[in-house]
C-alpha cells in the first residue's frame, strides 16, 4: 500500500466536505440579504445559530461511528459493520425525531437566551419550527457519514454534503423568488435539502453494503457487549461535545463583555481558526479511517507507519498555514471586514492569528487517532482538564454580567490557546505512551 497516496486519497474528499459545511448557511444568510429588510439577515443569523447548537452537541455521532465502523471494516468483520451502521442510524433517528417533540421547550430557551428583539425573534422562530423538522433526517447524514469514513470512503461522504448545498441552493431560490413564499422558503429549501440528503446517503450506502446487507435486526440491535461499547463511546463522546461547546461559547460570551468592537473582531480571528480547522479535521478524519482499520486487522506495524506518515503531513499543513498566515493575514482581514476599527483591532492582536495553525495541530490529528481506536475517555479526560485550564484563568475575572479590569483580550486568546494545547499535548502523552506496546485488540 502507498500509504501517502492513501492518505490523500481519503483527506481530499474529507477537507472539501468541511469546506461546503459553511455554504448551508452562507446560502440562507444570501437569500435572506435580498428580501428587502435587514430584520430578514437577523432572523436567519439567529435561527442559524440555535440550529447549529444543537447539531454540533450531537457531533458525536459521527465520530462514534466512524471508530467503531473502521475497526470492524479491519476486522472483516461483516455483522460488526452492520451493527455499527443500524445502531447509529437507529440513535440518530430517535435523537432527530426527540428534538422535534421538545422543539418548544427548546426554542424558548435558546430565544431567552440569545435576547433578539421581537421582530427577529418571531422570524427565527419561524425558521427553528420549520428547520427542527429536518432534525432527523440531519442526523441520519451524521451517522451515514460516519460510517461512510469508517468504511474508508470519504468520497461518499463528500457526494453528500456536497448533494445537500446544491439542492439547498436551488430550492431555497425557487421557493423564496419564483414561488414568492418569502423568509419561510428559505427555511423550507433547506427542510427539502437536509431531507434529500438522507435519501441520497442511504442510496450510497447500499453500494458499499456488507455481505448479508445493512440491517442487524431488532433483536442484534439492543443486545449483547457491542450495544454496552456503542453507548460508552457515544456517552463520552456527548460529554466531551458538551465540554467544547461550553469553552466554544464562553470565547464569544467574554469577547462581547469586552465590547462591540473585540467582539468583531474576535469573529475575524477566529475565522482563521475555522479554515484551518477545515483542512485539519480532514486530515483527522483519514487518521480516524487508517488508524481504525488497522487497529481493527490487528496491524500493528501499520498503524505505527500511518501515525507516523499522518503526523508529518500535519506538522506541514502546521508550518504551510502558518506562513499564509505570516504573510497573509493583513489581505484576508481586509475581505472579511472594512470596518477601520475592527481592522486595527485585529491588526494589534494579529500574533495569535499566527500562533493558530501551530498550537492547536496536536489537538486535531490525535482525535482521528484515538477516535480510530474508540478511546474516548482518553478523549474525554483531555478535554476536561484542558476545560479546566480555559476556566481557571478566566472565571476569576468574571464579576457578575462584566469582566473585572484585568481581563484582556490577550487573556482571552491565551486561554483558549492553552486549552487547544493542553487538549492535543495530553492526548499526544497518552498515545505515545501506550502505543510504546500497543494491544490492537483492545481500545
Amino acid at each position: 500500500m502507498n500509504l501517502n497516496r492513501e492518505i490523500l486519497r481519503l483527506s481530499v474528499p474529507a477537507i472539501v466536505s468541511n469546506v461546503t459545511v459553511p455554504l448551508l448557511g452562507l446560502c440562507d444568510t444570501a437569500i435572506s440579504g435580498h428580501l428587502g429588510s435587514e430584520v430578514f439577515l437577523g432572523a436567519i443569523a439567529v435561527g442559524s445559530l440555535m440550529m447549529s447548537v444543537v447539531f454540533r452537541l450531537f457531533g458525536f455521532l459521527r465520530m462514534g461511528t466512524t471508530g467503531l465502523t473502521a475497526g470492524a471494516f479491519g476486522a472483516a468483520d461483516a455483522a460488526g459493520i452492520r451493527d455499527a451502521f443500524s445502531r447509529s442510524l437507529f440513535l440518530g433517528l430517535a435523537l432527530g425525531f426527540g428534538l422535534v417533540l421538545l422543539q418548544g421547550p427548546l426554542l424558548a430557551s435558546m430565544l431567552w437566551i440569545v435576547g433578539a428583539d421581537a421582530e427577529v425573534s418571531d422570524l427565527a422562530a419561524d425558521y427553528f419550527n420549520i428547520c427542527v423538522w429536518m432534525a432527523p433526517a440531519q442526523m441520519g447524514v451524521m451517522a451515514l457519514s460516519g460510517w461512510f469514513v469508517g468504511m474508508q470512503s470519504t468520497v461518499r461522504a463528500m457526494a453528500v454534503a456536497i448533494f445537500i448545498n446544491v439542492v439547498n441552493i436551488l430550492s431555497s431560490f425557487l421557493l423564496v423568488f419564483p414561488m414568492e413564499i418569502g423568509f419561510r422558503g428559505v427555511a423550507y429549501g433547506t427542510l427539502i435539502a437536509n431531507w434529500s440528503g438522507f435519501i441520497f446517503a442511504l442510496f450510497l450506502a447500499f453500494g458499499i453494503a456488507p455481505e448479508g446487507g445493512l440491517w442487524c435486526g431488532f433483536t442484534r440491535l439492543f443486545r449483547g457487549e457491542g450495544l454496552r461499547r456503542f453507548f460508552s463511546v457515544n456517552t463520552d463522546l456527548f460529554i466531551r461535545s458538551a465540554a467544547i461547546m461550553a469553552v466554544t461559547m464562553a470565547v464569544t460570551a467574554y469577547s462581547a463583555r469586552l465590547g462591540a468592537v473585540a467582539l468583531a473582531a474576535n469573529a475575524v480571528i477566529q475565522q482563521f481558526f475555522h479554515f484551518f480547522s477545515f483542512f485539519m479535521d480532514g486530515y483527522a478524519f483519514t487518521g480516524e479511517a487508517l488508524v481504525g482499520r488497522f487497529f481493527g486487522a490487528g496491524d500493528t506495524v501499520m498503524l505505527r507507519r500511518s501515525v507516523r506518515s499522518l503526523l508529518l503531513w500535519s506538522a506541514g499543513i502546521a508550518l504551510l498555514f502558518t506562513g499564509i498566515y505570516m504573510i497573509g493575514w493583513r489581505p484576508v482581514v481586509a475581505l472579511l471586514t472594512d470596518d477601520s476599527e475592527v481592522r486595527q483591532f485585529v491588526a494589534d492582536y494579529h500574533i495569535w492569528i499566527i500562533l493558530i495553525p501551530s498550537v492547536t495541530v496536536a489537538a486535531f490529528i490525535y482525535d482521528g487517532f484515538f477516535i480510530g481506536v474508540t478511546g474516548t475517555r482518553s478523549m474525554l479526560v483531555a478535554t476536561l482538564a484542558a476545560s479546566a485550564v480555559f476556566f481557571a484563568t478566566t472565571l476569576p475575572f468574571v464579576r457578575e454580567n462584566t469582566l473585572a479590569s484585568g481581563f484582556t483580550n490577550n487573556l482571552l486568546w491565551l486561554s483558549f490557546l492553552s486549552y487547544l494545547l493542553v487538549r492535543g499535548g495530553s492526548l499526544a502523552i497518552v498515545w505515545h505512551r501506550r502505543n510504546g506496546n500497543f494491544s490492537c485488540k483492545s481500545s
